[in-house]
């Protein structure tokens, strides 16, 4: 098989032969599926045989993309879910436990916060706040109790980048897995894998829906990590070995939640995934130029993007990502105030949440995102009120400068 992402994506087979030899993946609008015998439908029921059961388990389009998904990023195996939160909550409900604790950063988007603070406390789970770029501060908070530690690959607004050799040469010696949100960096330029990253998780409405069409999450398992060192699953690890996390993922957590991958949209992020690193190419050039542009520009305070020289996290960044991770950076204005005022002139970029459309999109976090916050929250997220979120499209760059200028101005 080829090394190229793309082209691995392409040579992804179906996993059955259709007799009408498609080159796209059927659809299968189907909830249940129907089976010759009683014997037969026992043993798919049991996991015995490779049928289907119920769209809600598994179905022939999520199927593929999965298949697909895990050629694209190396991992051993891949689950598609409804949304990038419904795959964060998927794996904190297979690893954490009432007792325990996760060691993460506070810095982190919006909903991944709230879930931390506010969701899984409910459910007598203690979450540890540090500085993910210390990791003298990290390993003081790992203790018996630290089920796994987590962090995003940049962090989302802030642009932060951790560590992650650093951070998963803690967590091995530490015994407690390493989970990833890789959202903002996509496989063409980044493989989790060797960063020792033991899970990943990813909003697959962002680079891989081909143009947000749908919403959808993935849960990537490297089969690294040593599951007998896990409080809640080192009872399973002598039967599935480093298929542990997948047995507890997929035989009980994810079909009890329900949150599974609607068939149709498996089919569009299937057909997104053959573009992705085309589209990411173009959007990450644009996004370096409009930032490496908006430093000119009097009315800006600051531009944060990883690829700029001066940037704190630019010698990690290009040695965990390369020349450019991510069509995502931040600005900052005069006030809040400024801020609204532009927002309001702009003409081509679209006034929107999400990330990595083919439509740039730009959104004040801390009116947005972080909203509902309690002004205590508010400061313990550490967003500036005067900062705007540029996620990159695929349009002309001279035209977004056009756009930015006229509402600058």
């Amino acid at each position: 098989m080829s090394k190229n992402i793309t082209t691995k994506i392409y040579q992804t087979p179906f996993s059955k032969e259709d007799p009408n030899h498609p080159l796209s993946m059927p659809v299968y609008n189907t909830a249940a599926y129907d089976f010759a015998t009683a014997e037969e439908m026992e043993a798919a029921f049991l996991g015995q045989s490779a049928f289907h059961t119920y769209t809600r388990i598994s179905n022939p389009t999520v199927e593929y993309f999965e298949q697909r998904v895990k050629n694209a990023s190396g991992a051993m195996a891949a689950t598609a879910l409804s949304s990038g939160m419904a795959a964060i909550s998927n794996v904190m409900m297979t690893i954490a436990y009432s007792g325990s604790n996760i060691v993460t950063t506070s810095h982190l988007f919006g909903n991944t916060f709230s879930l931390f603070q506010f969701t899984l406390a409910d459910f007598g789970v203690e979450v540890r706040f540090c500085d993910m770029l210390d990791i003298n501060e990290v390993e003081k908070n790992i203790d018996e109790n630290t089920c796994l530690i987590f962090t995003e690959v940049i962090t989302n607004p802030h642009l932060e980048v951790s560590d992650l050799k650093a951070l998963s040469e803690l967590a091995k010696r530490k015994q407690v897995p390493l989970v990833v949100d890789t959202t903002v960096v996509p496989w063409s330029v980044f493989k989790a894998r060797d960063l020792g990253v033991n899970i990943e998780v990813v909003s697959s409405t962002k680079y891989i829906s081909g143009g947000a069409t749908g919403i959808g999450g993935l849960i990537l398992d490297h089969g690294t990590f040593d599951w007998k060192q896990s409080h809640r699953l080192k009872t399973n690890a002598a039967k599935f070995g480093p298929f542990t996390f997948q047995a507890k993922l997929r035989g009980e957590i994810f079909r009890n939640l329900g949150a599974c991958m609607a068939p149709q949209i498996a089919a569009q992020q299937t057909l997104g995934l053959e573009t992705m690193e085309l589209r990411f190419d173009r959007a990450a050039n644009t996004g370096l130029q409009l930032a490496e542009w908006l430093l000119t520009q009097p009315a800006v305070k600051l531009v944060n993007h990883n690829s700029l020289p001066d940037n704190p996290f630019y010698e990690i960044s290009r040695t965990q990502f390369g020349n450019i991770a991510s069509a995502m950076f931040t600005f900052e204005l005069e006030s809040r105030e400024a801020c609204f005022t532009f927002l309001n002139k702009l003409k081509l970029v679209r006034r929107a949440t999400n990330l990595f459309d083919n439509k740039s999109l730009i959104i004040h976090p801390l009116s947005t995102i972080y909203g509902t916050l309690s002004p205590e929250m508010k400061e313990k997220v550490c967003i500036p009120d005067n900062m705007l979120r540029f996620s990159t499209g695929l349009e002309d760059v001279e035209d977004l400068k056009a756009d930015i200028l006229q509402a600058l101005n």
